[in-house]
């Protein structure tokens, strides 16, 4: 639900950044991010573990990550600045639990920025087998960092065309196979013949759950937004409704159009082969690297944001917040996240990070979830501005949005978990760093 916000309504704070995205940009930057590789591979794992049931289910974990997605909406529009669920965190509950989320969001940021260029890598071994080793490996992923780190660099309204492109261009072939497919298909293959046990149900909803991930980055960059009140609510909203009916849409068609889904290596890539034939499987690949390129450029504008919030509100030291004098963007934490992800990609750490990214995209989920209800309380009427976009039925749904987020949390593996309590211990020792340093600065300053 839509509200006026009153006239009593704090003033919004200055930005030292550029107020350039508007509400279209910022859905792209989700549905960027949420549609990676996974969608061109997963349909496989979904057919051989629920079958003609896999679209229901995508369908209904789609409905799930819209509960904890309006949960975002209505905190996120009582902020202006630079930051997402790190500055909610830390109105509602302080400095430390803000930090760790933070720092949370950074750290899942370049470790998965390294992951996906890795992958990215791969995929472009299918044409040129020599890049996957070796230094033509470390000089394609140096150069795709330097290059979206140049971009980046250069402005946000360059950095969101180039995320409007990718966007459009990972779309394209999917819209394209599901558009064919539908016409395609034989209707009998969905047809439900039995019901699959509750562990291929559970084991399916978990893996879904972290592909319907990455939304979490759409507030992130509010700061560069020309309206984030009600910009951010609105991109967090489509972008759930754009991702949910391209994921069924296209488990649908390929299920429908190739037989042997469940056992493909590469199920998009054959299904469209079978309806278009060759060039169907080619544009299909080709659809598989821009997705994968576009959710490299994803990572780099999200996760450097993540730092400059963080030095910003004065959790880490000054130097990461400071601005291109011309072109406004955070060049300090852009080029420190980009060489954070260099380093992890050239020597493969993020594999090691990896099973701590899981358990740290719950966190952000139940801390934002929590902030929504919390800042809802009159305690802090005049200390937050006042929501414009209210999630209808009382606290139902963010108290839902919670209970799914922990419910993923109970079937997390050991590693996720003993990867995520390690994260969240270097959060914690990072913590004391800057209070240290925070706290020498203080003393140094009343001496003078």
């Amino acid at each position: 639900m839509i509200v006026p916000p009153p006239r009593s309504a704090p003033a919004p704070r200055a930005s030292l950044l550029r107020r350039e995205l508007g509400r279209w940009d910022l859905t792209a930057i989700g549905v960027n991010q949420v549609i990676g590789s996974a969608v061109f591979v997963m349909p496989a794992a979904l057919a051989a573990s629920a079958g003609a049931w896999s679209p229901w289910i995508v369908a209904a974990v789609g409905l799930g990550s819209m509960l904890i997605a309006l949960s975002f909406a209505e905190v996120s529009s009582r902020f202006e600045s630079t930051g997402g669920p790190y500055l909610y965190t830390r109105a509602a509950f302080g400095r430390f639990p803000a930090f760790q989320v933070g720092w949370l969001l950074w750290f899942t940021r370049a470790a998965s920025w390294a992951s996906v260029i890795s992958v990215l890598v791969l995929s472009l071994g299918f044409y040129f087998p020599g890049v996957t080793a070796g230094w033509p490996r470390a000089a394609v992923i140096a150069g795709t960092i330097g290059v979206l780190a140049f971009i980046n660099i250069r402005g946000i309204r360059q950095s969101s065309l180039v995320v409007n492109a990718f966007t459009i261009g990972k779309l394209t072939p999917l819209v394209m196979f599901i558009l064919v497919g539908l016409f395609s298909m034989s209707p009998a293959v969905l047809s439900i013949s039995e019901t699959p046990a509750l562990t291929d149900v559970s084991a399916t909803a978990l893996l879904l759950i972290f592909a319907f991930g990455g939304y979490e980055v759409v507030p992130v960059p509010a700061g560069e937004a020309r309206d984030p009140r009600t910009a951010v609510p609105f991109a967090l909203v489509m972008t759930l409704i754009v991702v949910t009916v391209v994921m069924v849409l296209v488990q649908v068609v390929a299920l429908g159009t190739y037989p042997d889904l469940a056992s493909s290596r590469t199920p998009l890539a054959d299904a469209s082969g079978q309806i278009m034939g060759p060039l169907g499987a080619a544009m299909m690949t080709f659809g598989a690297v821009v997705s994968t390129t576009g959710n490299n450029m994803g990572q780099a504008l999200s996760g450097s944001r993540n730092l400059f919030a963080l030095a910003e509100q004065g959790d880490l030291p000054a130097v990461f917040a400071r601005v291109h004098p011309r072109f406004r963007t955070p060049i300090v934490a852009i080029l420190v996240t980009s060489g954070v992800a260099l380093v992890l990609a050239l020597t493969g750490t993020f594999v090691k990070l990896a099973t701590a990214s899981a358990i740290s995209r719950l966190v952000v989920y139940v801390a934002t979830c929590a902030s929504t209800l919390r800042l809802r309380t009159p305690a802090f009427d005049g200390q937050v501005a006042p929501a414009t976009f209210i999630v209808p039925l009382g606290p139902l749904i963010p108290l839902a949005a919670i209970a799914i987020s922990l419910s993923i949390l109970a079937g997390a593996s050991a590693a996720q978990l003993t990867g995520g309590a390690w994260a969240i211990a270097a959060g914690a020792v990072l913590y004391l760093i800057a209070i240290r340093g925070r706290s020498r600065i203080t003393r140094e300053e009343s001496v003078q």
